[in-house]
């Protein structure tokens, strides 16, 4: 009997706890959204598009040290277990989100940020670990579950990070992350079930893969793994200097954080309100009409963002683009599950996640430099443009590659 087989009886119960765990745990990482510039001024930096510039590089660096981890955790997951890996992300995030609030300047909260993302990755073990637990038949449903964990953390954590520190200053914001983090991780240590044999299920990852079409999955996942990415830096080219667009749209400056926080609160809820649903949709109708049609309404609800004259308008164009990114991430990962052998699944969801925070610290970084150097206005279109690039490109591999690699790969 195989992972998952064996771990069926478990799968619908590990979904709760590690929907329950990315909940909690991206309410902490996002909680500091809104506060991010002004933290970033408290450290010392002063001028404007310095302030922009580090603000993009400090949030980027979680993302970045978790796309260079995510494949090792992923091929460790194979090997050791999931419950594992979750373990390791939720105390290590917890420990390094406290001392974050000890920063003393912007280089330690840089550092800081990338030892989070070196260590962390809690919603990206939870992939892994329900990716390879869950029937193939309710994968798109499943992970598109899962995601609306994720992305409600995402919702709450800015409105919590534009009202916490004017009751616990924004030094203890962090603490309060990283106790709520501990509560992820004490949840998981009890509550967690997986039946893993090492002698078996970490042997076979050495195993090479069978069949003729082997090689004809990879341009499928390249595909797959390019579109994470984009996914990813659609939602972040902006969302690190929100703050300051904000203010440029008339917003008084003690109101900034907490407008902000709705803001990117908006595409979180949006997210919520689609992410189960198209995630069965894609389990009926299939995935990549899905991933097609979602990447390409994004970039066109992206256009409008550009022109806003209000952040109401900015906030429900947001909520839009929330609606449309939703479905991508399910898609794309049951796609993989459906492209690769079982006892390959941790390994190259681990590349999923890899690409994902890849998109978010370029995301960041294309949106620091584009709006500090061309104006915030453009991270909207050129973003738009990249993603119906992506569309066109999927299209390209669905009806050339994708037939002949789902009939070829291990069951």
């Amino acid at each position: 009997m195989n992972y998952a087989d064996r771990n069926l009886p478990y799968w619908r119960r590990n979904l709760a706890v590690c929907v329950f765990g990315s909940f909690t745990t991206l309410v902490s990482l996002s909680m500091l959204l809104p506060f991010l510039p002004l933290y970033v001024q408290q450290l010392g930096v002063t001028a404007q598009a310095d302030v922009v510039q580090w603000s993009a590089v400090a949030f980027g660096a979680t993302f970045f040290g978790t796309a260079l981890t995510a494949p090792l955790w992923g091929r460790l997951a194979d090997r050791f277990g999931r419950k594992p890996m979750l373990i390791r992300a939720a105390i290590g995030m917890a420990i390094v989100m406290s001392l974050i609030g000890l920063a003393r300047n912007v280089t330690d909260l840089v550092l800081l940020r990338l030892v989070a993302g070196l260590i962390g990755g809690y919603a990206s073990a939870s992939i892994v670990m329900i990716g390879s637990q869950v029937p193939r038949e309710k994968a798109g449903w499943a992970l598109g579950v899962l995601s609306t964990g994720a992305l409600s953390g995402n919702l709450i954590g800015p409105l919590v990070g534009g009202f916490l520190p004017q009751w616990v200053g924004i030094r203890g914001t962090f603490f309060v992350g990283g106790a709520m983090i501990a509560v992820a991780a004490i949840t998981t240590i009890v509550l967690i079930r997986e039946d893993f044999d090492r002698s078996v299920d970490g042997a076979r990852r050495d195993k090479p893969s069978q069949g003729e079409g082997a090689g004809s999955r990879w341009p499928v996942i390249a595909a797959l793994l390019l579109t994470a990415m984009m996914v990813l830096l659609a939602n972040m080219s902006i969302e690190p200097i929100i703050t300051v667009y904000i203010g440029h749209l008339g917003v008084a400056f003690d109101d900034q954080a907490k407008i902000a926080g709705v803001v990117m609160a908006c595409s979180a809820l949006g997210s919520i309100l689609t992410a189960a649903k198209l995630g069965a949709l894609a389990d009926r109708v299939g995935s990549w009409n899905v991933i097609i049609a979602c990447l390409v309404l994004t970039g066109l609800v992206m256009v409008p963002q550009a022109f806003v004259t209000q952040w109401w308008q900015l906030a429900v164009l947001r909520g839009l683009m929330g609606m449309t990114l939703a479905g991508l991430l399910p898609a794309i990962a049951k796609l993989i599950r459906q492209s690769v052998p079982g006892h390959s699944t941790g390994k190259i969801l681990g590349y999923l996640q890899s690409a994902q925070f890849s998109g978010q610290v370029i995301g960041p970084l294309i949106g620091g430099q584009i709006g500090a150097h061309f104006g915030l206005h453009h991270v909207f279109l050129v973003t738009g443009a990249l993603l119906v690039l992506c569309a066109g490109i999927n299209g390209w591999v669905k009806s050339r590659f994708d037939a002949a690699t789902v009939a070829t790969v291990p069951r």
